[in-house]
């Protein structure tokens, strides 16, 4: 990234969960395997749903209390973090851009979360770590911390930020195809952003 990029420190906040890393797409897997199915993979890019269960055939009930059961071992496990993600913000990090993680995970997940994103390499401080809220906590959340950009792939959240000052993109899903904001399907595309407005600043 550029001199003027680097000199001009930002603040960046993420979702983590299928933005930061594939987590239903894990899920999906775990479900397999529970349910001794082999469902294919390319029903689950077709959901236009966040939730993962119709393909199952469970209700939305039954679909919770899997969810909520399997918690341990979706979370835990060896979910794969998107390539270029955790470069991408040791990157942003090393610049001296401060990163904010805000996820709805619930509360009381948020030190084993920490810690497992630790392990897997991203820059985590524990001040900029907020965790266990509804997507409109998100919201005043985002707002109260004067973002530059935040990242996501939840429609409900980004929606709500759309007359914000705060610079917003969303993860490319199959569920949020509706969206018109900037989308990023690859992390990598960050450095490219991020080169593009230094480029504008520099003019």
């Amino acid at each position: 990234m550029t001199k003027q990029l680097r000199d001009k420190e930002m603040k960046f906040g993420f979702d983590i969960d299928d933005t930061l890393i594939n987590l239903r797409e894990h899920a999906f897997h775990i479900y397999n395997k529970k349910l001794n199915q082999n469902i294919a993979l390319e029903v689950f890019h077709d959901l236009t749903q966040v939730e993962i269960h119709e393909p199952f055939g469970m209700t939305a009930e039954e679909g919770s209390l899997m969810w909520n059961n399997s918690l341990e071992e979706i979370y835990y496990t060896d979910c794969p973090p998107y390539p270029n993600a955790v470069e991408i913000l040791q990157e942003l990090s090393n610049q001296g851009h401060e990163i904010y993680y805000i996820t709805a995970r619930p509360l009381e997940h948020a030190e084993r979360t920490k810690m497992w994103m630790r392990e897997q390499g991203f820059p985590v401080n524990d001040e900029n770590f907020f965790c266990g809220m509804k997507d409109q906590h998100k919201v005043n959340i985002i707002q109260k911390l004067h973002l530059d950009y935040y990242f996501d792939d939840k429609p409900d959240v980004l929606n709500t930020l759309e007359d914000e000052n705060v610079k917003i993109y969303v993860k490319n899903q199959s569920y949020n195809q509706n969206l018109t904001i900037p989308r990023l399907k690859d992390w990598f595309e960050v450095k490219r952003i991020m080169e593009e407005i230094s480029s504008k600043n520099i003019v």
